[in-house]
C-alpha cells in the first residue's frame, strides 16, 4: 500500500512499508532526504514535505502511521503542526525533533501533545526507535478501541479465550476430543487454565448432564488421599463410623479432574492405574469392587518425562493417563491475546463493582505486553480486578497497575549493528537460543523440545553439552595464571 499526500514538485517521496507510514515535515531539503533514505534502510515508507500547511493537507486523507515534525519552521512551528495534528487526527502520534535540547523544549513539545521528542543533530537510530514505539503505540491506540466491540465475539472454547495461533491449535484439538471418552492430560504451567481445559470439555461433551467433580492431588494428605479417591468403608479406620462414597463414584456418568497428578504419591499410584483400566474401584476396607463410568481428565504444571525419568512416576500409569496430551501455552507466548482477556476480566469486574471502566489506555496496552507474566491468565486476572477497584475514570491508567507491570517498558528495537565483534558463529546462537527458549519455558524440558522442534532427547543432549564447557570454562586458569615471569 502506498501513501500519497498530495505533494508538488518532487516533494513526496515514497517507499513500501515494513515498520510504519511515516510524514517526515522540516523546511530543510537536505534533512528531509537524509532522513528518507536512513528510515528507508530501516524499513519504514518514508513521505516528505518542506511545508507544514502541506503536511495539514495531506493528512486528511493520507495513511500514516507517524508524524516526524522539526520544530523550527517558517510560517508555522513544529509545536503548532503537533497541536493542530492532535486537534484534527489524534490517532497520529507525533514525534518532534529540534536543535535547541532543553527541558523547555521538551516541555512544550510534550504540552503541545507530542509523542516523543527527539534532538540534533540527528541520530538516526535514536530516531527510528521513537518513531518504532510511535508506530507501535498508534496500533495499540486502534487495538484498545477495537477490544470492546469484539472480545464477546472472540473465539474461544468455553471459559477459554482467545485468538492467537497456539490457543488455535488448542481449540482444535478440544473440539475433536469432546465428544469422546478417552483420557485426556492436560499440562502447562500454573495458571494457564487447565481447570478451565477440563471444565469446558465436561460442558461441551455428552456427559454434561452429570456430575464434574475435581481434586487437587497435591492439597490432600497422603494418609487422606486414598480414602478420598475411592471412598471407604464402615468401620474402614478409626472415626470411619459410616461408610463413605469416594470421588470416582461422586462423579459416575460425569468427569473426574484429577489435577495436580504428578504429585500423587508413587504408593497410590497402582490403585489409580487398576481404577482406570478396570473401571472400578475397592474402597478402603471394603471386600468388594464398585464399578465405575467416569471420563478421567488430569492435569499438572510439572514435567512429567522428567519425573518419569528419576522414578517418581509409574511408567504405566504415564502411559494410561498420556491418551490425548493438550499443551496449554504460557501467557507470555500468547501476544495480543494478553489485551483481549484484560478487556474481558475488565468487564467483568467493572459490572461486579458497579464501575464505569470501559477499557485500557494505549499506555497500559503497552506495559501489559511488555511484561512476562509468570503467573500466567491467573495472575492477569487479578491484576485487571486491582486496577478496576483502583480506577478513577473510563480507562484504567498505569498507575492502577502494580509497580512490577509499571515498570516494564517493551526494549528497543534490536539495530543491526555492523561491526565483527558482534557476530557470532551459528552454533553461538544457536545455543542463546535454546537457552532463551528453556528460560520462557520455565526450565521445562519437554515443553521447549517442542518449541524448538527437537525431540527430547536430542535437548538433553545439547544442555549437557553447554553445562560441560559452562564447568570447563569454570575451572580454566585466569589468563597469566599459573605461567612463568
Amino acid at each position: 500500500m502506498h501513501v500519497t499526500l498530495g505533494m508538488s514538485d518532487g516533494e513526496a517521496r515514497i517507499l513500501r512499508p515494513e515498520r510504519g507510514r511515516v510524514l517526515v515535515v522540516d523546511d530543510d531539503v537536505d534533512v528531509c532526504a537524509l532522513l528518507e533514505a536512513r528510515l528507508a534502510g530501516r524499513g519504514f515508507e518514508v513521505a516528505w514535505t518542506t511545508s507544514a500547511e502541506t503536511a495539514l493537507d495531506g493528512l486528511g486523507t493520507a495513511e500514516v502511521d507517524a508524524v516526524l515534525t522539526d520544530i523550527k519552521m517558517a510560517r508555522m512551528s513544529g509545536l503548532e503542526l503537533c497541536e493542530r495534528i492532535v486537534a484534527s487526527r489524534p490517532d497520529v502520534p507525533v514525534v518532534v525533533m529540534t536543535a535547541f535540547g532543553t527541558l523547555e523544549a521538551a516541555i512544550a513539545a510534550i504540552r503541545a501533545g507530542a509523542y516523543d521528542f527527539v534532538t540534533k543533530p540527528i541520530e538516526v537510530d535514536a530516531v527510528a526507535v521513537a518513531l518504532e514505539r510511535a508506530v507501535q503505540h498508534r496500533a495499540l491506540r486502534s487495538e484498545v478501541e477495537r477490544l470492546r466491540r469484539v472480545v464477546d465475539d472472540a473465539e474461544g472454547f468455553g471459559e477459554l479465550l482467545g485468538a492467537s495461533a497456539p490457543m488455535k491449535r488448542v481449540y482444535d484439538l478440544l473440539e475433536r476430543v469432546v465428544s469422546s471418552d478417552a483420557t485426556v492430560l492436560v499440562t502447562g504451567e500454573s495458571g494457564t487454565g487447565k481447570e478451565l481445559v477440563a471444565r469446558a470439555l465436561h460442558r461441551r461433551g455428552r456427559r454434561s448432564a452429570g456430575p464434574f467433580v475435581a481434586v487437587n492431588c497435591a492439597a490432600i494428605p497422603e494418609g487422606l488421599l486414598e480414602s478420598e479417591l475411592f471412598g471407604h468403608a464402615r468401620g474402614a479406620f478409626t472415626h470411619a463410623h459410616n461408610a463413605r462414597a469416594g470421588l470416582f463414584q461422586q462423579a459416575h456418568g460425569g468427569t473426574l479432574l484429577l489435577d495436580e497428578i504428578a504429585d500423587l504419591p508413587r504408593p497410590l499410584q497402582p490403585r489409580l492405574l487398576r481404577a482406570l483400566e478396570e473401571r472400578a474401584v475397592r474402597p478402603v476396607g471394603a471386600d468388594h469392587e464398585v464399578a465405575v463410568d467416569v471420563r478421567i481428565v488430569a492435569a499438572t504444571n510439572r514435567d512429567l518425562e522428567a519425573a518419569l525419568e528419576e522414578g517418581r512416576l509409574r511408567e504405566d500409569l504415564y502411559f494410561r493417563l498420556n491418551v490425548i496430551r493438550i499443551e496449554l501455552p504460557p501467557l507470555r507466548l500468547r501476544g495480543r491475546d494478553i489485551l483481549l482477556l484484560a478487556q474481558r476480566f475488565v468487564d467483568h469486574y467493572a459490572r461486579q463493582m458497579g464501575k464505569p471502566v470501559r477499557g485500557l489506555s494505549p499506555a497500559v496496552a503497552e506495559r501489559l505486553l511488555a511484561y512476562a507474566w509468570p503467573g500466567n491468565v491467573r495472575e492477569l486476572q487479578n491484576c485487571m480486578e486491582r486496577a478496576v477497584a483502583l480506577a478513577g475514570g473510563e480507562r484504567i491508567g498505569v498507575d492502577d497497575l502494580p509497580e512490577r507491570i509499571r515498570a516494564r517498558r517493551p526494549p528497543p528495537p534490536v539495530v543491526p549493528g555492523g561491526d565483527p565483534e558482534e557476530l557470532v558463529t551459528l552454533e553461538e546462537v544457536e545455543r542463546r537460543y535454546i537457552l532463551r527458549v528453556m528460560e520462557a519455558a520455565g526450565g521445562h524440558r519437554t515443553r521447549a523440545a517442542q518449541v524448538l522442534g527437537l525431540d527430547r532427547k536430542t535437548l538433553y543432549r545439547k544442555l549437557e553439552h553447554y553445562a560441560r564447557a559452562e564447568r570447563a570454562r569454570d575451572r580454566r586458569p585466569p589468563d597469566g595464571a599459573g605461567r612463568n615471569p
